[in-house]
């Protein structure tokens, strides 16, 4: 079974393509957290977790959902985390929640796949982000078939540098930059309400017909990114950019 977590389809689309190899059904995390469903899922032997790197970790929202959910006959656990340049020592943490889960961790594999923090950094272009995908998917086809032979992943990288990022830069990051206050729109919108239908903490509502933010927000960029007329920014350090999401 493999259960993701998506803000712009980067982890839907390895998702899909794990499950092409493997044969397993996909499930879509964003919805039950959506919809603050933490029911049991009686799953198979094998669990595969794939998702964004949010400050060199899983998703906080994720983890939190996996912690809180049962999930019955599930007995080995690998994940999958794609990232716009690096994980950090992500790894370590996804192994505690295996502990704490009774699972066999079996590894985190790391997929570099197109930026789409516009909060933040730059974000490919078009034709860039095609070449990034193309040179992931072989990684990822990769990852599935170890999956399906069995087979633990290989360490990824852990130094210095990894372990100061996840442990002491994630809190920070969390608490200084996760914020949903700049979000705002122009003139340009239409009150279509994809940014409220998409955002995984109910955290945006249609006031007047235009979109307001709450204050609970992972920043997962999925209002920002597929908003359809571009009318949607982050304060000004989104102006200019290019938006992505993967199709």
């Amino acid at each position: 079974m493999i259960l993701y977590f998506t803000g712009t389809g980067n982890s839907r689309h390895i998702a899909e393509r794990i499950s092409k190899e493997t044969g397993d059904g996909t499930i879509r995390i964003n919805d039950r957290i959506k919809s603050g469903d933490f029911s049991r899922i009686d799953a198979s032997e094998k669990l595969i977790f794939v998702c964004p790197t949010y400050a060199w970790r899983i998703p906080r929202v994720a983890e939190n959902w996996i912690r809180k959910t049962e999930f019955s006959g599930a007995k080995k656990v690998w994940f999958v985390m794609d990232c716009g340049g690096e994980i950090g020592n992500a790894a370590k943490y996804n192994k505690a929640l295996c502990d704490e889960k009774s699972w066999r961790y079996m590894g985190t594999a790391q997929i570099v796949m197109p930026e789409n923090y516009v909060a933040m950094f730059g974000v490919p272009d078009e034709a860039e982000a095609r070449e990034i995908v193309a040179k992931a998917d072989p990684e990822a086809d990769g990852a599935a078939k170890l999956i399906k032979e069995d087979k633990a992943f290989p360490p990824p990288r852990s130094n210095i540098y990894d372990k100061l990022m996840s442990s002491a830069a994630n809190p920070v990051f969390y608490r200084f930059f996760i914020k949903a206050k700049p979000f705002r729109t122009d003139s340009r919108c239409v009150g279509c309400g994809k940014c409220a239908e998409l955002c995984p903490l109910n955290n945006v509502k249609l006031i007047n017909g235009k979109p307001v933010w709450g204050n609970d927000c992972t920043h997962c960029m999925a209002c920002i990114s597929y908003c359809p007329v571009q009318a949607i920014e982050y304060g000004k350090k989104s102006v200019g950019k290019p938006r992505y999401h993967c199709e």
